[in-house]
């Protein structure tokens, strides 16, 4: 982590993490704003006790309107192509949005909104608009939500020129990534799992910034690389320090940014171990994981002694019977058995 001026360390969980950095950027900066579906909980209601009933669907935005207000925290209709270019537009003109689309899922209600319109405005103006746009989407198997509710498409915004995707796994993460894309210029979508909301972590007080773009290298190891995204990095912990116990040291990489891409931390740590794990939610088809795997196949082929394995979801929707939808998550069980096949 960079540039953290804090004077003690707390342990929060991923919501309040997420929480705090929003109510510090807001004090910071009087443009930034925060929409979308029940952030508030009935602000358009004259009965303030209604006020703050939700906080959004699971809890993150709690207590920032009684700060802020209604003009800066604002609830909207079920519209997701109505809010978010709102946002767009908003943050075309000067503020800073942080809008919130409930689920990755439904993107697809906003696509063009956030595509056509976000990704590409300060591309068609050659550099002179500049769109400090975030969104907030939850991901994430394993809440029993059913396919809708589920998804990790997050690749789906990687294909994307002009878009800044970021996936945290730990709370300090989530604080100091969410207040560097709030900072940024560019449209950056945020994807917060839903099953780590009530994780929890240390986390330093006060104002801190992680850069975009870095990964971090959360164990050191010199056998085996496994690379993982976002809830996905605690289940390739876990697998670490069972593969530990077998002998095997690996080194685990949370990406945190997923574009831009921190090649360079996944491509040393290749050469160093000569075998590459990947460990992702998202659909096997045109994903990060085949992304990496690639990367390593065309950067470091010189060095891996054995083929790229990739653990992911088998490539279907996300199933709602609970069994069906544990076997469909990658599990630490599985990532180990994929890193001891590296080794023959």
């Amino acid at each position: 982590m960079t540039a953290m001026v804090e004077e003690a360390v707390r342990t929060l969980s991923y919501r309040e993490a997420i929480n705090e950095a929003l109510r510090l950027e807001m004090r910071r900066d009087p443009t930034v704003i925060l929409m979308g579906e029940d952030v508030t909980g009935a602000s358009h209601s004259e009965d303030e006790s209604h006020l703050d009933a939700w906080g959004g669907v699971l809890g993150v935005t709690k207590g920032l309107v009684h700060e802020f207000g209604r003009q800066r925290v604002r609830d909207t209709p079920i519209t997701e192509s109505g809010f978010v270019g709102a946002g767009v537009g908003a943050a075309a003109t000067g503020l800073r949005p942080v809008v919130e689309l409930m689920f990755i899922g439904f993107m697809g209600v906003c696509l063009d909104q956030i595509v056509n319109q976000a990704a590409k405005m300060r591309y068609m103006f050659g550099g002179k608009a500049r769109i400090p746009l975030v969104i907030r989407t939850m991901i994430g198997a394993g809440f029993r939500a059913a396919a809708q509710h589920s998804d990790s498409i997050y690749s789906t915004f990687v294909h994307f020129p002009g878009l800044k995707v970021v996936a945290p796994a730990t709370s300090a993460d989530a604080k100091g990534l969410l207040a560097a894309a709030i900072r940024d210029d560019d449209p950056v979508i945020f994807c917060e799992h839903k099953l780590l909301y009530d994780m929890k972590g240390p986390v330093p007080e006060g104002e801190y910034v992680i850069p975009l773009g870095q990964a971090d290298v959360k164990r050191e190891g010199g056998d085996v690389t496994i690379v993982a995204i976002s809830r996905m990095v605690l289940h390739a912990l876990e697998a670490a320090e069972r593969l530990a116990q077998q002998g095997i040291s690996a080194e685990v990489i949370d990406l945190r940014t997923l574009s831009p891409l921190d090649e360079t931390t996944v491509l040393e740590s290749v050469r160093k171990t000569g075998r590459l794990v990947v460990v992702d939610e998202d659909n096997p088809r045109c994903s990060v994981a085949g992304d990496i795997a690639t990367l390593a196949a065309t950067q470091a082929l010189e060095f891996l002694n054995a083929p790229v394995k990739l653990v992911t979801p088998p490539h279907t929707p996300v199933p709602f019977s609970p069994t069906l939808e544990d076997a469909y998550v990658p599990s630490p069980e599985r990532i180990v058995a994929a890193a001891r096949a590296t080794f023959g």
